[in-house]
């Protein structure tokens, strides 16, 4: 891809809202897709899943990837690039092999086809901020490592053999583009690789959670660094008059990155994830910690973080 990208020239030029300084090929998250395809179909032709697992990941995964590889190579609309969101995310949806439980309090749960409507919205919310928050090196490629390896562990405790090993493949094919996309980055992920993951991310969190209700929660807070940011980011900048769905460098992490350089925001978004939400999140599911209080413990500090970091302001509050 890194190849293709050089002679297509795919590249992303540095401006002022990029937190890079070289120009770069992107696309390179056109391998995860393919290296994750290839590994479930090798696992239902070996008898390792089911056509009905793989098809839930690689089918409304794929569409994403395309929509994003087409943008890549060239602008599509926002609003034709979000109805093919919107699609994708039913069709994954539609293709759970049952519906999960959204517990609340006590024995009282949110269940039914009618779940179908904020399931949806949040799944497009998840493909695009994972886009919003691909944007220093390394960090989108960790934070599909890591929250997989976290989903695989719950998968463990309270799912199916096929969630487990649906986790995996997902972390090993994010392993190898990270490979690339360490710092110094040899290659930028895309719009491919990047909504191709938030998506899938988000279906795998739903299809444990529709096995083991208990793991809906501890899911939304394993995925707390990516969506704590880009949430905080965008209601800062709405409430500041500004458009949604303008470019900008604004995000916590992105400030955070100005002052102490890519490799050690994406080396704490690693430690965050594994050190911090994961051990929360386990406790939630395994009921040493009440949903309500664990979600303050794990989320509170990150949204802290970036309010301090000056998410959604134009020069942040770190200074460089």
């Amino acid at each position: 891809m890194r190849g293709y990208a050089l002679r297509k020239q795919l590249m992303d030029v540095p401006n002022n809202r990029s937190s890079h300084t070289v120009p770069t090929p992107r696309g390179g998250g056109v391998g995860i897709v393919g290296a994750l395809v290839l590994g479930l179909l090798a696992a239902v032709y070996l008898g390792l899943l089911t056509a009905a697992d793989a098809s839930l990941l690689a089918l409304p995964g794929l569409g994403v990837a395309v929509i994003g590889f087409a943008d890549d190579h060239g602008h599509i609309a926002a609003r034709w690039r979000l109805l093919g969101h919107f699609i994708a995310a039913a069709a994954g949806l539609i293709l759970l092999d049952k519906w999960p439980v959204v517990p609340l309090y006590e024995h009282v749960c949110l269940a039914g086809l009618w779940l179908s409507i904020p399931l949806v919205f949040g799944l497009v919310w998840l493909l695009n901020l994972y886009n919003f928050m691909d944007g220093i090196d390394g960090i989108a490629g960790v934070q599909a490592v890591t929250v997989c390896l976290s989903l695989a562990w719950l998968g463990y405790l309270y799912a199916t053999p096929a969630d487990v090993a649906l986790a995996l493949m997902l972390v090993a094919a994010a392993a190898g583009f990270l490979c690339w996309n360490l710092p110094p980055a040899k290659i930028f992920m895309g719009d491919a690789g990047s909504g191709f993951l938030g998506l899938v991310i988000g279906l795998l969190w739903l299809k444990i959670a529709s096995h083991a209700p208990q793991v809906f929660w501890p899911g939304l807070v394993l995925m707390g660094v990516f969506v704590v940011d880009a949430t905080w980011t965008l209601v800062v900048r709405l409430r500041r008059g500004e458009k949604f769905y303008q470019a900008h460098r604004s995000h916590g992490y992105q400030h955070a990155a100005q002052r102490w350089g890519h490799g050690r925001v994406t080396a704490a978004v690693a430690v965050l994830n594994l050190g911090w939400l994961l051990p929360v999140g386990w406790a939630i599911a395994d009921g040493a910690l009440p949903t309500s209080v664990g979600a303050l413990i794990a989320l509170l500090p990150i949204l802290w973080l970036a309010w301090w970091s000056g998410a959604g302001l134009p020069k942040g509050r770190l200074g460089k």
